[in-house]
């Protein structure tokens, strides 16, 4: 697993995602709008939106809420701004590489205020390209270990299409391929298995590892870029002990 995702894991089990609530209903709102804007509103033939719909409902976002989104992103409301999909690449501490997806309506203000971030933690911003390679795109579906049997989500998920299924102590993880990742969950839904979060990410293809004041810089570097407004997600290819990691997630 991605040193990303075990830092996720980790922060929902210590409660901080709720504790930024509120920032995260906005980044999601900001998804859904340019998914309908993009893509149609209705989800039934719209990916993206489906996505961030189930990823909206993953953080117990009221359905109003979504819905006035979805209409705001098709035109049947104002107050959309124009957002433009951007992905930035860098490296980080001990040279680890960073991909940043963002949705900004300035650019030269995005751009200033990520390259500020990566400059504060010892890194730098890089080239398109530069470390897009290192990465391969594959939808994920995190699911409680006791949502129900490790047997039933192993078949479940491998019959709809899952590549891999890892267990990371009190969840499992299923790698899909970017299409099949709405099968998968409909697959284990209908086993009455909950899922706690379906999403597309990028998974390194090789890790650095990380210790001491490099690890700690390298958390610093994802928490402030996850802070930013215009950020939506953060990929890396960190690798941090499971021991040390908890002790700096404190």
């Amino acid at each position: 697993m991605s040193g990303h995702n075990k830092w996720s894991s980790i922060k929902h089990k210590k409660g901080a995602a709720d504790a930024k609530r509120g920032k995260i209903f906005t980044k999601l709102i900001k998804e859904i709008t340019v998914a309908a804007k993009t893509g149609g509103g209705d989800p039934d033939s719209n990916a993206r939106l489906r996505t961030a719909i189930l990823a909206a409902k993953a953080e117990n976002m009221p359905s109003d809420n979504i819905t006035r989104a979805i209409k705001k992103g098709t035109g049947e409301l104002e107050g959309a701004a124009a957002y433009e999909d951007v992905i930035y690449e860098g490296y980080g501490p001990g040279g680890t590489a960073l991909m940043v997806e963002v949705l900004t309506d300035n650019k030269n203000r995005t751009v200033s205020d990520i390259r500020h971030i990566f400059t504060r933690s010892n890194g730098n911003l890089g080239e398109s390209g530069s470390v897009a390679w290192m990465f391969k795109k594959k939808g994920i579906v995190t699911v409680p270990a006791s949502s129900t049997s490790e047997d039933t989500i192993m078949e479940a998920g491998l019959e709809a299409g899952a590549e891999d299924v890892i267990s990371d102590g009190d969840i499992f993880m299923l790698y899909t391929d970017p299409s099949s990742l709405e099968s998968v969950r409909s697959a284990l839904e209908s086993k009455s298995v909950k899922i706690e979060k379906a999403e597309i990410s990028m998974i390194p293809q090789t890790t650095v590892k990380l210790s001491g004041k490099d690890a700690e810089t390298m958390l610093k570097l994802i928490e402030n870029l996850e802070d930013n407004d215009d950020v939506q997600k953060v990929h890396s290819n960190f690798d941090i002990d499971d021991e040390e990691m908890a002790k700096l997630s404190v």
